[in-house]
């Protein structure tokens, strides 16, 4: 859940290094820190947020260099337990996003043996064991302490006076970058778009050596070959474009991301996989576990499949069901819950399908077949147009499941997100803004997008939100209604409206404020809400389109009018890779 960032070439090291890791801040923003390798290594750390643009940086030599972005997992955010860390006598850095779950044995070792440690991290142990292993051959120092790691890591490790960087990694992502005058590596691709699209992804086990004379892979004992691979990112995808935040702009972004993904998805073939199979087991965490859900009850009613959704850090203790086919999502294609569980089902001889938006990642090497989303890149934490992608996919899967069901709908999908876009919400957020706790409740495929709008206001909002199935709200928390509980419902036209319409009415009858999106021209839902959200007009797809797109656009308003920092929430990272 960390960033991690190398550079190599003929440029000056420190501001390249501040710069990319300010491009993986998403990742983690506790702490952050970088190394710079010559004769010697500079090494420049600080809690907090990256703020080094006000530090002197010229006087930090050396064109080669790390740096790390941290989200902490072992010891708390200090300026001690930010990385890069270094071995006794400061001549070997490393950063390493993962865990060592052996780190604790691995550090009484190293203590007796008259180690002194500066950290509380897991992470220390290694430039130790370095220290040790080091014989002039950094990469095979590298592959010497290694096989002693026990856990998660993705390593990058620069020495003094080596002309080398070193990378390896094992269940955490890791890309290089392939430049004309310079070589990078990074956790994902963003930091590295500025400076080239070439990447090469590293596969659990390699060991990278990095120079300005060019990349060497090692697995094992054996010399190896991984694609290049060009990224159809651009760099202005990842800058704010003149919106205050990156995640208004990407909630802007949804028409577009909803087109190009069905656009894109439509002149694929389908996959064969997809042919008479008898049930569909969703995984996912998070927003995507919020999708899947949505999508289960879609599958069911227009295909006739049996569907269920599991929580990926939960799937491990599951029994599959015989033949189905699982379908593992995630946004990053690196979510290590989501990782396990399409081993787990690879293991059990189950046909395997991923849903990503990002070209290369690990659980596109894992699945048999991987359908993209067309997000591009998403810096907010909260993930707003990666959930529409989502959407697109799922809509795009049970379109080809039920013989073109959904079809006529999704052309004009990205009409509803637009006109979503328009509403004044300005009434609902100054009621929303002074609560303590609020409750989001839908029914059918609008349960789901209650669970979503609930995440993405407590999320980034800081307000204690709940989400539930409106007939589940008299079962217990109904003695939490009261004045200063908003309820947020969704309650659009359907098969479930009168039994939702009943619901949003006993709620106000003990005062609740409500707020309503539904159907405009109602006039009874109308009357019996406090704020009333009109829906744009269409069928389902629509109206899932624009409820989805109206909750992140009152949780935006919300959170920017209580001041909150929007793209980065407190305590929250943007891409899972630890269990």
């Amino acid at each position: 859940m960390c960033g991690i960032f190398g550079y190599c070439g003929r440029r000056k090291a420190a501001p390249i290094l501040v710069e990319g890791l300010r491009h993986l801040e998403y990742r983690g923003y506790d702490s952050f820190g970088i190394a710079v390798a010559n004769d010697g290594i500079t090494v420049q750390k600080k809690q907090g947020k990256i703020s080094l643009g006000g530090a002197d940086l010229s006087g930090i030599k050396g064109t080669m260099g790390i740096g790390h972005t941290r989200w902490a997992t072992h010891g708390v955010p200090n300026d001690q337990n930010a990385h890069p860390h270094l071995d006794c006598p400061g001549k070997i850095a490393v950063v390493h996003n993962g865990i060592i779950e052996n780190y604790a044995a691995l550090k009484r070792e190293l203590q007796d043996r008259g180690h002194t440690f500066c950290s509380e991290t897991d992470t220390e142990v290694i430039p130790h064991l370095l220290e040790e292993a080091f014989q002039g051959d950094l990469a095979a120092a590298v592959e010497k302490v290694i096989p002693r790691l026990e856990g998660s890591y993705a390593l990058l490790v620069v020495a003094a006076g080596c002309p080398e960087m070193v990378a390896a990694r094992k269940r955490s992502p890791l890309v290089l970058g392939v430049g004309d005058r310079a070589f990078l590596a990074a956790s994902d691709v963003t930091p590295i778009l500025e400076h080239t699209e070439r990447v090469v992804y590293l596969e659990d086990g390699d060991v990278a050596s990095v120079s300005t004379k060019g990349i060497v892979i090692r697995q094992g004992e054996a010399n190896v070959e991984r694609p290049v691979q060009r990224i159809d990112w651009s760099l202005a995808e990842v800058k704010k474009g003149g919106f205050p935040h990156y995640m208004q702009k990407e909630i802007y972004e949804q028409p577009e991301v909803f087109s190009a993904t069905i656009r894109t998805l439509r002149d694929e073939e389908t996959p064969r996989m997809l042919e008479g199979i008898q049930g569909v087991t969703l995984v996912a965490c998070g927003t995507s576990y919020h999708a899947a859900l949505l999508c289960r009850y879609l599958i069911e009613e227009h295909c006739g499949i049996p569907a269920r959704v599991e929580l990926a850090s939960e799937f491990k203790y599951y029994t599959l069901p015989g033949g189905d086919l699982v379908v593992g999502v995630s946004q990053s294609g690196e979510t290590a819950d989501t990782l396990a569980a399409i081993e787990k089902a690879r293991m059990h001889n189950h046909p395997t399908l991923a849903i990503t938006n990002v070209l290369g990642s690990t659980i596109t090497r894992l699945a048999d077949h991987t359908l993209y989303m067309r997000a591009g890149p998403e810096i907010s934490v909260a993930a707003t147009k990666s959930f529409i992608a989502e959407l697109a996919v799922f809509f795009h899967l049970v379109d080809r499941l039920s013989g073109g069901k959904l079809e006529p709908a999704l052309g004009s999908g990205h009409l509803a997100i637009g006109e979503a876009l328009l509403q004044d919400l300005s009434p609902a957020v100054e009621l929303c803004m002074g609560a303590r706790s609020m409750f989001f409740v839908g029914r059918g495929p609008f349960y789901p997008l209650a669970l979503e709008g609930a995440l993405k206001m407590k999320e980034i909002s800081y307000i204690h939100a709940e989400g539930y199935a409106a007939g589940e709200i008299k079962h217990g928390p109904f003695a939490l209604l009261s004045p200063e509980t908003p309820v947020v419902a969704l309650c659009p036209p359907g098969p479930a409206f009168p039994a939702m319409f009943s619901n949003i009415k006993e709620m106000k009858a003990r005062g609740t404020p409500m707020v309503v999106i539904g159907a405009g021209g109602n006039q009874e839902l109308e009357e019996v809400s406090d704020v009333f959200i009109p829906l744009p007009g269409g069928g389902l797809v629509s109206h899932i389109l624009a409820s989805t797109t109206l909750l992140q656009l009152l949780a935006y308003h919300t959170a920017v009018a209580l001041g909150r920092d929007v793209d980065q929430p407190r305590n929250l990272a943007k891409s899972v890779t630890v269990e």
